[in-house]
């Protein structure tokens, strides 16, 4: 069953699954998160992993190949005719007119991973008619698993919505590369950002938008960002009622870079790295 419905942080109407529905992907899609965690662990624990680069330069390990196809079997066992869109394999497509696509990035933030550093993490999104409908974003050596559906946000199973923080100065800001250039883009003034919050930190990758989510940072930003990176992140900040939007406010799911927090902050954050643009958000996201 399907049901239409304007959500405030849509500019259009979007068809969605029902309740019970929802339900039973975010379900599996938490169940496949715990499994790829489960694999992944060991060989992080172990540091039973081998480094190669891919054609970008970025690391890949057995960890990030063995995950994803852990899941992609999975799921084509439990959906068969479902499309599924990854990392670092082949795109599936989808069978017999399905609507839907799963999104997996096994191991967000293996540089982390590499280095030691447990703040990497498992996405998962399931994908409806285009739209992620279903995430979930799992830290695997901390145990700790946010999942949402667009209308709810759950943190280790319990919900979970974005803490109270209306002033900069009050605020926790997280990025993922504090040296990236791209903090600049178009001429935002990001230090003037980072002057005005109470801390500025690196907890990054998915892992800040876990942290968000849960209730223990209230801005995270990524200046770029690939589908698999953010497919997830959709779905629970809808859920946690945080507002997002691309770096200069416009809709994220058309766009390369990332700003969420709640919606005060949010705006606030576009007002001080744009005052002279900033201008206000058409289409943009709105969970509150």
């Amino acid at each position: 069953m399907l049901t239409k419905s304007v959500h405030p942080e849509h500019a259009y109407p979007v068809e969605t699954l029902e309740t019970a529905q929802r339900k039973i992907y975010l379900d599996f899609a938490c169940e496949l998160a715990r499994e790829a965690g489960n694999f992944i662990r060991p060989i992080f624990c172990e540091r039973s992993f081998h480094v190669s680069e891919k054609v970008d330069a970025s690391p890949l390990t057995e960890a990030d190949t063995g995950a994803e196809a852990l899941i992609r079997k999975r799921i084509s066992e439990r959906y068969p005719e479902h499309g599924i869109f990854g990392e670092e394999m082949k795109e599936k497509p989808s069978h017999a007119d399905s609507p839907f696509r799963w999104v997996i990035d096994p191991i967000d933030g293996t540089k982390a991973f590499i280095s030691g550093v447990p703040l990497f993490t498992v996405l998962i999104a399931l994908e409806f008619k285009g739209q992620a409908v279903v995430g979930v974003i799992y830290q695997p050596i901390l145990d700790q698993l946010v999942a949402g559906d667009g209308f709810s946000a759950f943190y280790n199973g319990v919900p979970t919505h974005a803490r109270e923080c209306a002033d900069l100065a009050d605020a926790t800001l997280l990025t993922t590369d504090a040296r990236n250039p791209l903090l600049t883009q178009g001429g935002a003034d990001w230090q003037e950002l980072v002057s005005k919050v109470k801390l500025y930190r690196t907890w990054g990758d998915a892992y800040g938008y876990l942290l968000l989510a849960a209730g223990y940072a209230d801005i995270m930003t990524d200046p770029i960002l690939e589908h698999w990176d953010k497919a997830a992140l959709f779905p629970i900040l809808r859920g946690a009622g945080i507002r997002f939007s691309d770096w200069t406010g416009n809709p994220a799911e058309s766009g390369r870079s990332l700003i969420a927090a709640p919606p005060r902050l949010h705006e606030s954050v576009l007002k001080t790295i744009y005052p002279e643009k900033h201008r206000p958000i058409e289409g943009g996201v709105d969970g509150a």
